[in-house]
């Protein structure tokens, strides 16, 4: 993409997302994650007769809950396997490792972990492996540290804990690195001055904000750079009154998708400065910009929207865009 008669050098930055994710686990993954608590293996047999490790909470042949559990053994078989000779942050070793499908004694799946082992020759399909237990078990899939290869089980030390595990929290933790595209660097550009910048393919079609890389409609580029208002019209919106971890506004607030004057789709953002109560389909709103010193390449530099206090728009004008 060029603007003008020069290339645009496209933004790149690496990104981090960081969150807890935390479930119930329900009656039959909460038996599996006590079992390995306390150092057993446990499958579920199926309708179909065979045992299933991990367990799932319905029966693949008919989606009927599962009801019988089974123990299998914590030896089993190596039946394919990957070499990691770079692992990476919060995988189980910080040394070359393998990834394996085991098929455990018992069992007629397989259950995939790691197995320690030094170098691609030492592990090969048909390998016995048996469990290495964690010195330390709180009803997680790591209680399993990993495989190591043997024939012969090695106990578990025993736990204390007998309660139920009911719940599972899971740290997810994603890193990478993400490039924008021609369209997308003008548009976030644009935000770092104070802009706000749609795009299209050409006059009279539909200007996207943010733009796209390409019109949706016939796949030609949206180059041509289309500069909006910091006004706009409320099209649709709800109120959140559900508390959640890392909420940076107390509830009710509200998240509407907001149509900016000159826009042909709307973008989501907060609506602040009345009551939740008072916001509708068709108010009118403008920008709240962050201090200047606090802008950066994102739409946060827009805080939020609030009331302009223009007459509500006339339903005709932002019906298409529901």
């Amino acid at each position: 993409m060029t603007q003008g008669n020069t290339a645009v050098e496209v933004l790149s930055a690496p990104l981090r997302v960081r969150f807890d994710y935390t479930r119930s686990v329900g009656p039959i993954i909460g038996a599996f994650l006590a079992g390995l608590r306390e150092g057993r293996i446990l499958g579920a047999r199926g309708s179909d007769e065979r045992v299933l490790v991990p367990p799932p909470e319905f029966d693949p042949q008919t989606a009927a809950p599962i009801g019988e559990l089974v123990e299998v053994a914590a030896v089993g078989t190596v039946r394919s396997w990957t070499w990691v000779p770079q692992p990476l942050p919060g995988q189980p070793f910080d040394r070359p490792f393998a990834w394996a499908f085991v098929q455990l004694d018992g069992a007629d799946t397989t259950l995939l972990h790691a197995v320690d082992v030094t170098s691609p020759q030492d592990i090969h399909t048909g390998l016995r492996v048996r469990v290495r237990w964690a010195a330390e078990r709180t009803g997680r899939i790591q209680d399993i540290a990993c495989f190591e290869p043997g024939d012969t089980a090695v106990p578990a030390t025993p736990q204390d804990a007998t309660e139920p595990v009911e719940i599972l929290t899971t740290p997810v933790d994603l890193s990478y690195k993400h490039t924008a595209s021609p369209q997308e660097t003008v548009y976030l550009r644009g935000l770092a001055e104070g802009k706000l910048l749609g795009g299209r393919s050409r006059p009279g079609d539909r200007v996207y904000f943010p733009p796209r890389g390409a019109n949706p409609t016939d796949g030609t580029p949206t180059d041509e750079v289309v500069e909006l208002s910091d006004h706009g019209t409320v099209t649709t919106f709800c109120i959140v009154n559900v508390p959640f971890l890392g909420q940076r506004i107390k509830p009710p607030y509200v998240a509407a998708y907001i149509l900016l004057d000159g826009a042909d789709i709307p973008v989501l953002h907060l609506v602040l400065g009345c009551d939740a109560s008072e916001v509708r389909m068709g108010m009118r709103v403008e920008a709240v910009w962050k201090p200047r010193e606090e802008w950066g390449h994102g739409l946060e530099n827009v805080d939020h929207f609030r009331p302009s206090g223009e007459p509500d728009a006339e339903y005709d004008t932002y019906r298409q865009h529901l």
